[in-house]
């Protein structure tokens, strides 16, 4: 029997840098460095130049990177965002936590947000667009930024699958305002537990931002605003100090992956992810559609090959929001591509035996059921 394909293997990812990580854990703990503290400053500076940006503030989560963002831009109660409905519900959670309301606008052939149809989403109480850039692929930046810049709204980069995505050459992260980062472990880049980044080139924000995700605090004990827990604990910025010196070589695995896959599956019926002409993807997942999507999820289930759905139901829908008022067929690029997407298996560390195999089940499901 063939061996099975995990969907991910973040062991396969650790081996190899092993004693990298310990060594760097160990030092956290000699120096008894738990939250923030000399690592995680050392890794807001070494990713804040893998970004190309000037500052770089860790944090507890993307989830709240993305809160503290939308308050740095006086986002609150009563005003509107327009963002996607068609990614993880973070990115809708921090619109919600500071008061406003998700103005949903549907996605394009690449999953992100069409920059066609975000103009008629504006009214007057629209404070800022918040694009994601979904599973690694950069969202059509200049278009949207065209129409920030036409209607004075800033724009938030939602790039927690993005790490080290390209637009026209141009890190992803750094063309908004401001952008958050996830470092969840199954990210690109990720730790060993939870955490997160805001990036951005305005000082101002930096600052801010440092003292909310710390009590409002910039003298201990002495609060100048409501803040928030969000500090990034030491022992993950350790460990992401050492990822990141290995995350150039991982994404090469991902684009070697992507790319036989594409030769791999080209004879099938599957629609097979594209990058646009404007995009390099970080390849955060492969994700395939078809409209038999869960008969081939199970018969990939059946034969050892790891999969799974992102995302099986859009925002729109979601029971947290009905009160939203939105209904079926109101976003139906983003509904059909909820029922018709598949990830497969995707880490650097896959073998061309497991890509073969991965692809010789996918094709052994289409000749069973044609």
């Amino acid at each position: 029997m063939n061996a099975a394909v995990p969907y991910l293997d973040l062991a396969a990812q650790l081996r190899p840098i092993r004693a990298e990580v310990d060594a760097a854990i160990a030092r956290t703990l000699d120096n008894n460095s738990f939250c923030l503290g000399p690592d995680v400053a050392q890794f807001e500076k070494d990713f804040a130049r893998f970004c190309g940006a000037q500052h770089c503030l860790g944090m507890n989560s993307g989830t709240s990177a993305l809160h503290i963002a939308l308050l740095l831009l006086g986002v609150g109660p009563g005003d509107e965002v327009i963002t996607t409905p068609y990614t993880f519900v973070a990115t809708s959670w921090a619109i919600s936590y500071v008061g406003a309301k998700p103005v949903y606008v549907d996605i394009d052939a690449t999953f992100n947000l069409d920059p066609a149809l975000v103009e008629r989403a504006i009214t007057p109480r629209t404070k800022a667009i918040l694009p994601v850039h979904l599973y690694g692929h950069p969202c059509d930046m200049d278009a949207l930024l065209a129409i920030g810049k036409k209607h004075n709204l800033p724009l938030v980069e939602d790039a927690c699958q993005a790490h080290g995505a390209k637009y026209k050459g141009r890190t992803v992260g750094t063309l908004g305002s401001i952008s958050a980062f996830s470092f969840y472990p199954a990210k690109n880049l990720g730790a060993a537990g939870e955490g997160g980044a805001l990036v951005t080139n305005d000082a101002a924000f930096a600052a801010r931002a440092k003292s909310l995700r710390e009590h409002g605090s910039t003298k201990r004990y002495h609060h100048d605003e409501v803040g928030f827990n969000y500090r990034m604990e030491g022992l993950q910025g350790a460990v992401l100090g050492v990822k990141l010196k290995h995350l150039a070589q991982w994404q090469a695995g991902r684009r070697r992956v992507a790319a036989r896959y594409a030769e791999l599956l080209a004879g099938t019926p599957l629609q097979l992810p594209q990058q646009a002409d404007y995009a390099e993807s970080a390849w955060h997942l492969y994700t395939v559609r078809h409209a038999r999507r869960d008969e081939l999820k199970k018969f990939l289930d059946e034969n050892g090959v790891g999969n799974a759905v992102h995302y099986p139901m859009p925002l729109h829908l979601q029971k947290c929001y009905a009160s939203l008022g939105y209904q079926p067929g109101d976003f139906p690029v983003a509904e059909r591509a909820s029922r018709e997407v598949l990830s497969l298996p995707m880490f650097a560390e896959l073998t061309d035996a497991q890509l073969e195999r991965v692809a010789a089940v996918v094709s052994g499901f289409f000749h069973k059921h044609p």
